[in-house]
């Protein structure tokens, strides 16, 4: 049979079936609803009948779920590489970072520089990661973000720091503030509230605080018990979910109470997560780095394989308003670039925060800064 009747038979019997569906329980809703409030009991209708008919809907809802989800998202569907800004003699690239106007952040392993590249790759301009003050000493950021006033953090294991560069200076001068010690900083983010959240690998815990309008620290608040945090990001709705390598990856409310853990909410085995995202849709995205894999955990519905091949070892990642998907691969030193979804995933009015930046947009009044040109 020809590819493309099968496809439109296919289309077709699809449509037909969730319509039936669609009719039958209107029409069953409508004759049942009167019937059951005009009598006292349930006529013939047992018990087990309604647990049944409860439990075949159930599962029905999600099999329509899985069905919407397939339909909208698409896989190993590349679009381009960008090769690490920092040239092939510094380490991978790790992490990055995406804002709302398609900037790109990017930082690599033993490179002194933060790059803001536009969404094809190109470099806008370079950030040197130097001390304040004359003959300052380097630093090396290991992951990125930016803050609601528009400002550019960074983790820094070898100082066991967090800096923030300030662009109300000239950019000769270099004004990198450190604001926080932090034990073993990895990933950084920042919420829908505006607070920094920094996982600390070593001591097991996600760090959540807010900068005063002299850069001091202020509602710090810490999650503890966590197993080799890596990676974070905020959820839209408030709260945050976290990478731990040692297997699982986890949400948290704005309370920072545990909200769930997706290997035990989803059934499903991680090998070593490392980058997540969360795009506007609420979905969450995680890369795996031993399994070279990416997957979309649904807010409803099966989780559903993004990347299954062409990843070497999948580090930093973020999504885009756009529907495009970016992973940093330290193995073959650049930014991978996916389209994961048919139609950019739907932006709610109300959801609070973006999956490319939960800051920078008129909805919570916080305006960029631009960073001075390079």
């Amino acid at each position: 049979m020809d590819y493309m009747l099968e496809t439109s038979q296919l289309k077709q019997k699809l449509l037909k079936t969730i319509y039936s569906l669609q009719v039958k329980s209107f029409t069953t809703l409508q004759s049942a609803s009167p019937l059951l409030h005009s009598q006292s009991g349930m006529g013939m209708v047992t018990q087990h009948q309604v647990h049944q008919l409860a439990d075949k809907a159930k599962r029905l809802c999600g099999d329509l779920d899985n069905i919407k989800n397939l339909l909208h998202y698409c896989q190993d569907d590349l679009v381009r590489q960008i090769p690490n800004p920092s040239g092939s003699r510094y380490g991978g690239v790790s992490g990055i970072h995406c804002s709302l106007d398609g900037s790109i952040y990017v930082t690599a392993e033993s490179a002194p520089w933060v790059h803001v590249l536009s969404s094809t790759g190109h470099t806008r301009q370079s950030l040197p990661c130097q001390q304040a003050g004359k003959g300052g000493s380097i630093f090396l950021p290991e992951d990125v973000t930016v803050t609601r006033m528009g400002m550019v953090a960074v983790t820094d294991v070898v100082n066991e720091a967090i800096w923030i560069f300030n662009p109300h200076t000239s950019l000769s001068k270099r004004e990198w503030i450190k604001i926080r010690k932090v034990g073993s900083p990895r990933g950084i983010g920042v919420d829908s509230m505006g607070n920094i959240l920094v996982a600390d690998y070593a001591q097991g815990q996600v760090h959540s605080f807010a900068l005063d309008h002299a850069f001091r620290t202020v509602n710090v608040h810490s999650v503890p018990s966590l197993q080799g945090p890596r990676y974070v990001s905020p959820v839209p709705s408030g709260g945050f979910v976290v990478s731990e390598e040692c297997g699982d990856v986890k949400v948290f409310m704005s309370s920072h109470k545990l909200l769930c853990s997706l290997s035990r909410k989803y059934g499903h085995q991680f090998g070593n997560p490392a980058g997540v995202c969360v795009d506007t849709d609420g979905s969450i995205l995680v890369a795996d780095e031993q399994r070279r894999t990416v997957h979309l955990f649904p807010e409803h519905g099966a989780p559903i394989c993004l990347v299954s091949t062409g990843l070497r070892r999948p580090a930093g990642m973020a999504c885009s308003s756009s529907g495009h998907l970016f992973v940093t691969d330290t193995v073959e030193n650049c930014v991978k670039v996916f389209k994961y979804c048919v139609r950019p995933p739907y932006r709610h009015t109300n959801a609070g925060a973006s999956c490319a930046d939960p800051n920078q947009t008129h909805r919570w009044g916080g305006g960029v800064v631009p960073l001075q040109p390079h």
